[in-house]
């Protein structure tokens, strides 16, 4: 899936020289979180978000400091807290740096954007102009169109278990050699020793993850390293 596949198409935005208040307006109304600002040729100039209200003087919000730290920050950067704390245009409030996508843009890049630049939005651009936007809410109701369509699959046991040991041969975390995969009806369960008490639920999400798997039974024990002690699976079945 990309870009194109899961963006907003109908994408709400306002005017760089628009009030503060009326760009307020427009997201309460309409239940978002964020706006793209778009001058009057098409342009994408700058990103409107409810973070750029979090400070603002008529909530008495604006950072108050000491007068010592004042010193120290210096004028520079007071000046420009005093603007978009004070400020009534857009143009003054919002960020004028923002990152974007094409239609063509992959969810794994889209969603590296996002956590590599804190952002909860990003504009999706045809040919410098604006076409869509990807939310994080959209990537939600993506997970949940894939999880609706998909259908439990019957699967034999063999193909089952040696589905379970293909993937867990791509994971540098799973204890192959000290564990053991049995599967009966379509039931998983899984004996042998751990040495990471973390690694049960890691076991127990792989196998779940496996097409028609009904349930994981956790036969594990766990060999705490320091003592030797042995513990017993929580028992728990899933």
């Amino acid at each position: 899936m990309n870009a194109s596949d899961v963006m907003t198409r109908d994408v709400l935005s306002i005017r760089p020289e628009a009030t503060i208040l009326e760009a307020a307006r427009l997201m309460l109304q309409n239940r978002i979180s964020g706006l793209p600002v778009i001058n009057a040729y098409g342009e994408l100039v700058g990103m409107l978000t409810e973070g750029d209200f979090l400070r603002r003087r008529e909530t008495g919000t604006d950072r108050k400091r000491p007068r010592w730290l004042e010193f120290l920050i210096g004028p520079g950067r007071l000046a420009d807290e005093y603007v978009h704390t004070a400020a009534r245009k857009v143009e003054e409030v919002m960020t004028d740096h923002v990152y974007t996508i094409e239609e063509d843009a992959p969810l794994e890049k889209i969603v590296h954007l996002l956590e590599r630049h804190r952002v909860k939005r990003l504009p999706v651009v045809r040919n410098g102009k604006v076409v869509g936007i990807v939310t994080r809410a959209n990537l939600m109701h993506a997970l949940a169109t894939l999880a609706l369509q998909a259908r439990p699959a019957s699967a034999s046991d063999t193909a089952i278990r040696e589905r379970l040991m293909a993937d867990l041969k791509k994971e540098s975390w799973a204890p192959l050699a000290i564990i053991d995969v049995a599967v009966t009806d379509g039931v998983v369960k899984l004996t042998g020793a751990l040495t990471d008490e973390r690694e049960r639920q890691a076991l127990r999400v792989a196998a779940e993850n496996i097409p028609g798997v009904k349930k994981v039974e956790d036969h594990l024990i766990w060999v705490e390293p320091a003592s030797g002690m042995i513990f017993e699976a929580p028992g728990r079945l899933r």
